[in-house]
């Protein structure tokens, strides 16, 4: 994995800088917890100077730690130059104001800035705006840079996968990434693609290539880490992880991932004991479904394999918390359960069982809960306008409805992007539920 290496400009005591010199203390001050804990003290110290500022390399260096309205402030005092309007083009889009982004751009491209650099980073623009059709215009008029530059068919893989159009998408990142091997942006959407197609192995070969490039892309390497423990390669996965950890040691994500991974490595169950079929177990059969559960305490017992009340008594509390998605909300819902009728978790593995079985109350009302929340409006559920807007090309009013789709229904509607299907999938996540799957 190659180190990213400090810039040979130092951008705060510099009297005259480039874009280039700004990206380059950008990816070196981002690449380690370190390096951005010593750029942002001495930035402070510049703030604190008397006399004349530089508010292009103070804006910039704002920018840099994603302070992207300070930097703005700043940016808007210094003098005309192409960098002070990419710099303040990029801090605009950040904070989501797209119609000023497109005034710096034009500003920029007056200013001397190379053409198709300023069209693509608009495309950008409007294709976060959900304009497309404007992003299409500027794409038609920058085909004459097809056969070279990397820039244009990244920027044209991003538009078509905002489009749903995944397979010329993945044509055009893997064009981008034959004709600059190293372009990470490139190769990490690449990779995303091809593991949303189900092409893991690829998808893998993709992030490692990014892995090794610079040091370190921390979608990639986590993204790869879940490739990894869905493989069951417990191990590569954390070294993924550690790789983060390394230059990042308060990460969060990366943090609770790892106790994710080393909590799988450690889970155990014994299958010959849930295939025993004593008395006792015959007993326990009665199915979960059965039993007044919220639907997304059911659905995560039933991707653990756990489907009936013998299979809930031989897994411990902490088995339960170890498993991914599982929170403390559903072990206390399910623990209350057991409770009621004399039961508790791990009581099987233990070999404690209630002496009399046909005492036991395992009868219950019918759970109407997931069926009530199958017939509900997908407006009820917070989704974008663009989302409810592609569902109801669809004719998806229901939850039910929305269930019934597959993945690839979805991304056939036109307009229907990543961004949407991403947010679907959390909102059913959040509530227990997936779209339907084709085996």
């Amino acid at each position: 994995m190659t180190v990213v290496s400090q810039p040979k400009i130092d951008l705060l005591s510099a009297e005259n800088i480039t874009f280039e010199d700004i990206i380059a203390t950008a990816d070196y001050v981002n690449s380690s917890e370190k390096n951005k804990l010593v750029f942002a003290e001495k930035l402070e110290q510049e703030l604190a100077k008397s006399g004349k500022k530089n508010f292009l390399i103070l804006g910039s260096a704002q920018a840099i730690l994603g302070k992207y309205a300070k930097a703005v402030e700043l940016l808007e005092k210094a003098d005309e130059s192409k960098e002070k309007y990419l710099e303040l083009a990029f801090c605009l889009r950040k904070i989501g104001q797209f119609d000023k982004t497109i005034e710096a751009l034009d500003k920029a491209a007056k200013a001397g800035e190379d053409a198709l650099a300023v069209n693509c980073a608009k495309v950008c623009v409007y294709r976060l705006k959900g304009d497309l059709d404007n992003a299409a215009k500027i794409l038609k008029g920058c085909e004459n840079y097809a056969n070279a530059s990397a820039l244009y068919h990244y920027t044209l893989g991003r538009f078509l996968q905002a489009k749903g159009d995944y397979d010329n998408a993945i044509a055009n990142l893997e064009t981008a990434a034959e004709i600059n091997p190293s372009y990470a942006k490139a190769l990490f959407h690449l990779a995303f693609l091809l593991d949303l197609r189900g092409d893991e192995e690829l998808a893998l070969d993709y992030y490692q290539q990014l892995a090794n490039n610079c040091t370190p892309y921390v979608n990639a390497l986590l993204n790869m880490a879940v490739l990894y423990e869905d493989n069951g390669e417990f191990e590569k996965a954390i070294y993924a992880v550690n790789q983060v950890l390394k230059y990042h040691p308060n990460n969060l994500r990366a943090i609770l991932f790892k106790k994710d991974i080393e909590s799988s490595k450690t889970m155990f169950f014994d299958e010959e004991i849930e295939k025993s079929k004593d008395q006792q177990t015959k007993i326990l059969e009665t199915p979960i479904s059965d039993f007044e559960l919220s639907v997304r305490s059911r659905n995560c017992l039933k991707k653990m394999n756990i489907n009936s009340i013998g299979d809930l008594l031989k897994i411990t509390e902490t088995e339960l918390l170890a498993y991914k998605n599982f929170g403390e909300t559903s072990l206390t819902e399910i623990k209350a359960m057991l409770e009621s009728r004399g039961l508790r978790l791990g009581m099987a593995s233990e070999g404690k069982f209630p002496e009399d079985f046909s005492k036991l109350n395992l009868e219950d009302d019918d759970d109407d809960m997931e069926d009530e929340i199958m017939t509900k409006s997908v407006e009820e559920f917070g989704l974008s306008v663009r989302a409810k807007n592609c569902l109801a090309q669809l004719n998806i009013r229901t939850m039910g409805d929305l269930c019934s789709k597959t993945e690839a229904e979805l991304m056939g509607v036109k307009n229907f992007g990543a961004t949407s299907l991403s947010e679907i999938r959390q909102m059913l996540d959040s509530l227990g539920l997936d779209l339907r799957k084709i085996e």
